[in-house]
């Protein structure tokens, strides 16, 4: 008896050294140098409760701002299983942002986008699928295939909601978003595949970040169970349209090489990966920072009625012309929306836009990052009062420019040197301004965002048409940030039919 006792104290004992040395190694991660300074919080789950938790939508989180405060803008931490470095450092950022080019994610996004997706897969396969997209969303496909649906559709809808008394305007964005989307990409689709596909989306949970056991019931299990529906509707319509002989959307015309007698340039399963891929993170972010806009619109009448004017004027320039449709010329012409529109991302950039996979190891003065490690870079200079006076401050007006007829551009003081991603028309030329080191909602390096002209021409178009109508949003409306912005009391704008904007009276 004596002896069974001895033996199950040693087991036990040994055990718990073995725990406790794992314990111990998983708080002291060791490199070839020394770590940034931070903790790693409890095994497995490190600090992802705290990370994850919901704060204002328009300031940084309060788990970065502590941190920052206790280690400074580089640190370490430890989140969804994966040992990652956070940094606020605007040169760090942009030398891992040119240097690294494999997006960094937790397992349960990975397994999520699948493994051999052409997005995550290797340098030479993202490059081949930005070549595709640009294409596609480049300014010339945007011109010519993207404009008019995108005008008709969100006509549509706000003339709907006016006969409504209101709308959502998030669940709007996104109807019009995957409407647009899936007719350019799969071409017409037999009307009960269309309906399975939309509801699709509402089986994704609200939020992508999240631990890699897929367990029946659980967010992961239901993200991958709609993941896997999804791509097998989309590969059915796909090979059924190839068979019959029918058109697919323009985008597959680009990937099989339909167009202009090019080839084939992907197998059908990647194809449709890319796809899912590209209706998931389309779909996930243009629709709740535009929902953010308009509630940042609502709070600020100076901003609401200087709009007003904007759109008023090209609804009566079109009234004149007879001609109804909102051309590339009009869009371009929306001056202050540009200037909304970019405040708005602005101040919404709360999270990190730039995530990689640190590949080869980095030093940054006496600390080391070691290969391997998760890299998050937080567009934090957004809020940096040397680069932008009053940075919590929604102000469009800071981003006006004086236009020189030697097409050189000169910012006003408070612009602070921080230079427009958009192009705009003066006198025949174009003005192409460089995007700074202080702007980087769309990411920076190799992974800069190629839907970024897509998401600020939606933008744009949908702003117009709510603008032709007396609008407002409701109070009681808040936004939160659990890494995607959420909004748990909707973002409903009551919009009167009556009062369509079409004359001065609109502007009170």
């Amino acid at each position: 008896m004596v002896d069974v006792y001895e033996f199950w104290t040693i087991i036990v004992t040994l055990v718990m050294v073995k725990l406790c040395h794992w314990i111990y190694k998983w708080r002291n991660p060791t490199s070839n140098g020394k770590l940034p300074p931070g903790s790693m919080g409890f095994p497995i789950i490190g600090e992802t409760l705290e990370f994850m938790k919901p704060h204002d939508a328009f300031q940084l989180p309060t788990f970065l701002t502590k941190k920052i405060l206790r280690y400074g803008p580089v640190f370490r931490t430890s989140l969804f299983g994966a040992r990652v470095i956070i940094s606020t450092d605007i040169g760090l950022n942009m030398e891992i942002a040119k240097t690294n080019h494999t997006p960094g994610a937790p397992k349960s996004l990975a397994r999520f986008f699948g493994e051999n997706n052409l997005f995550i897969k290797s340098k030479e396969s993202h490059k081949h699928v930005r070549n595709l997209t640009t294409q596609f969303l480049g300014s010339q496909g945007l011109r010519l295939r993207m404009i008019q649906d995108i005008d008709s559709l969100a006509r549509t809808h706000m003339e709907l909601g006016a006969k409504n008394g209101g709308l959502d305007i998030k669940e709007t964005s996104s109807k019009i978003l995957i409407e647009c989307l899936a007719k350019k990409v799969m071409g017409d689709m037999e009307p009960h595949a269309a309906k399975e596909l939309t509801q699709c989306w509402r089986c994704f949970p609200r939020g992508w970040f999240r631990f890699s056991w897929s367990i029946p019931g659980n967010g992961l299990y239901r993200m991958l169970e709609a993941r896997n529906q999804m791509m097998n509707l989309l590969k059915e319509t796909v090979l059924k349209k190839r068979a019959s002989g029918e058109e697919l959307g323009e985008f597959f015309k680009i990937i099989f090489g339909e167009t202009k007698g090019g080839s084939e340039t992907m197998s059908i399963e990647n194809a449709i990966e890319y796809i899912f891929t590209f209706f998931v993170i389309a779909n996930e972010t243009t629709p709740g920072v535009f929902a953010a806009t308009v509630k940042l619109i609502n709070d600020n009448p100076k901003v609401k009625l200087e709009l007003h004017r904007e759109h008023k004027r090209i609804v009566r320039d079109k009234a004149e012309k007879e001609d109804a449709n909102l051309t590339w010329e009009d869009y371009k012409s929306m001056t202050f929306t540009q200037m909304v529109i970019n405040e708005s991302l602005r101040i919404t950039s709360t999270v990190p836009t730039m995530l990689r996979i640190v590949e080869h190891e980095t030093h940054v003065g006496d600390f080391t990052i070691p290969a391997g490690w998760i890299f998050m870079g937080f567009p934090s200079v957004h809020f940096n009062p040397e680069k932008y006076e009053d940075p919590l401050a929604f102000n469009p007006w800071r981003w006006e420019v004086i236009f020189i007829y030697s097409s050189s551009i000169l910012p006003y003081p408070k612009l602070n040197s921080i230079y427009l991603t958009y192009k705009l028309h003066f006198q025949g030329k174009d003005l192409s301004v460089i995007l700074s080191r202080t702007y980087m909602p769309f990411g920076a390096g190799s992974r800069l965002c190629l839907g970024a002209e897509f998401a600020k021409m939606q933008m744009a178009i949908f702003i117009h048409h709510l603008c032709r109508y007396t609008w407002s949003m409701k109070t009681e409306t808040t936004i939160l940030r659990r890494f995607i912005l959420m909004f748990p009391r909707g973002s409903h704008v009551q919009i009167s039919e009556d009062t369509e904007v079409l004359d001065d009276s609109a502007d009170h």
